[in-house]
């Protein structure tokens, strides 16, 4: 294992036997309670001496975070068959809230007059409106930059936290101006809707003054400040400051809760048809991280500095004319302390920052289109990978709405080393981020309407694409066609697990020919 099990183990059970012919072997499991640094025994050596299943418990009563190893220990090439590992979790046992905070200081930004427009910042994109970046004198301020609202202007994030809990801001009467009024808002849809926070905060100190609100939200939303009154007077807005804490299990029964397949309790659109990986939004599965956007869903390794796998629904209401905004920056919605992948990481490696969702998949709005840019949307792709072939199977996806049908995409990369135009390497930013061996995609084409997951038939077309993330790659993506479950083999994922079994079966096994 090379992660954490964060409730303990009460016990450990699996199942073995011998494989094909081979001669009796044996096994040995071992746990570790410090990352793998150091390994432990977990109990007696097991002799695996029959080729029908067996099954073995080990006692056990650790009640802090730990992983586990199986090491086959007699040194023979005898082969030995594994299957259905389980570890109960001691109930003993419940993990602390873990707090996240981001603070936004304005300091990065340069924006000189109240037009409407995006500014590019430290946490993400911010949206002003009737507002601007103050350095003057008499813009109240920490540091040398604040926001500068007047009128009845707003300030907006243009990105989602999950889970926020708390939100401060700074906030001051700029120059001599009289007082004014503002109100906090959050959408949970992408800014779609807002809903109003807490009390009408009055604005009359020159001096900066903080405000603090409770906002105990348990998904992703995204705020903006109001201003509400006051023709020709503003205010300064400040060190706006987002905790979010992952959510806590509830300890009052002190039995384990049951297990839940996010991909199933989600209503996100872009996991429709189901979650891969399990993954869930808990920095105790710190490489198998849920990422809740608007315009796409991932799962990300925090150790890898990529995503596994993105995936998101493609269909007409997704298109527009809003222009690539080219705005590549780190994702600060990533949980505090782990590294965050800036947009210069992949800068002299050889290998292009490549789109996972891709950016003319999202021009419906500015905001949409910047959301593929984050920096945990990209994979390094050899520029002949990602310019070539890559880029003409995403062309395609798109071809296909034309003809009245709506896509669900999910792409990765599996393996590491990759070639880019330097040559090949397994890492790149100073090892903080993986280069994968290849790169997949999982298609999945339908006619548009409703209830997408239990419309798909064994005639629905599925299209598996699995590339070597090298510079031989040759330009016509279909030469790299495969099945769904030769690429669920490469990478352990278990793709449209919300489609019927059955007619999962059919779809995961037809490699696409027309």
């Amino acid at each position: 294992m090379k992660f954490d099990l964060p409730a303990g183990a009460k016990s450990f059970t699996l199942t073995y036997a011998k494989y094909g012919r081979d001669k009796n072997t044996t096994l040995q499991v071992f746990y570790s309670t410090d990352g793998g640094a150091t390994w432990t025994s977990a109990g007696e050596t097991i002799s695996v001496s029959k080729t029908s299943q067996q099954s073995t418990t080990l006692p056990l009563n650790i009640t802090v975070p730990v992983r586990f190893e199986i090491r086959k220990t007699d040194g023979s090439a005898n082969r030995t068959n594994i299957d259905n590992i389980q570890v109960e979790a001691n109930a003993a046992t419940a993990p602390a809230p873990v707090t996240s905070t981001i603070t936004e200081n304005y300091e990065t930004g340069s924006k000189g007059s109240y037009a409407a427009a995006s500014v590019a910042l430290t946490t993400g994109n911010w949206f002003l409106n009737e507002a601007l970046i103050g350095t003057l004198e008499s813009d109240r301020k920490n540091g040398t930059k604040s926001v500068r609202i007047r009128d009845l202007g707003s300030l907006e994030m243009q990105f989602d936290v999950p889970n926020a809990q708390e939100v401060t801001i700074y906030h001051a009467a700029y120059g001599t101006d009289n007082a004014s009024t503002w109100q906090l808002e959050a959408s949970t849809d992408g800014g779609q809707h807002w809903t109003v926070q807490g009390n009408v905060i009055n604005t009359s100190a020159t001096t900066l003054q903080k405000a603090t609100f409770t906002v105990n939200y348990s998904s992703a939303v995204r705020f903006r400040v109001v201003k509400l009154s006051g023709t020709g007077t503003r205010i300064n807005i400040d060190d706006v400051t987002v905790s979010s804490t992952a959510t806590e299990e509830d300890p009052g029964t002190g039995e384990d809760p049951a297990p839940t397949n996010p991909g199933e309790t989600s209503n996100s659109v872009h996991l429709t048809l189901g979650n891969p990986s399990g993954a869930i939004t808990d920095v105790n599965q710190p490489n198998n991280y849920l990422l809740l956007k608007t315009q796409y869903v991932m799962s990300y390794s925090r150790d890898k500095g990529t995503a596994n796998w993105v995936s998101w629904h493609l269909d007409n209401t997704w298109i527009g004319s809003t222009p690539r905004q080219d705005d590549f920056r780190a994702d600060a919605t990533l949980p505090s302390g782990w590294y965050r992948v800036g947009s210069t990481d992949y800068s002299g490696s050889g290998f292009d920052r490549g789109h996972m969702c891709p950016s003319a998949d999202r021009t419906a709005s500015v905001t949409d289109n910047s959301a593929t840019f984050l920096m945990t949307n990209m994979i390094p792709q050899a520029p002949r990978n990602n310019q070539g072939a890559w880029a003409q199977l995403e062309n395609y996806c798109r071809s296909l709405l034309s003809s009245g049908n709506e896509v669900y995409i999910i792409s990765g990369g599996y393996g590491m080393g990759g070639s880019g135009s330097n040559g090949y390497t397994t890492t790149i930013a100073g090892g903080k981020v993986t280069v994968p061996s290849n790169t997949w995609k999982v298609i999945v084409v339908l006619p548009k309407g409703d209830n997408d997951a239990a419309r798909i038939t064994t005639s629905t077309r599925v299209i598996a694409v699995d590339m070597p993330n090298d510079q031989n790659v040759q330009s016509d993506w279909k030469l790299y066609r495969t099945t769904v479950d030769a690429i669920e083999a490469k990478t352990g994922y278990d793709f449209l697990s919300l489609v019927n079994d059955n007619t999962e079966s059919v779809l995961e096994a037809t490699k696409d020919a027309l």
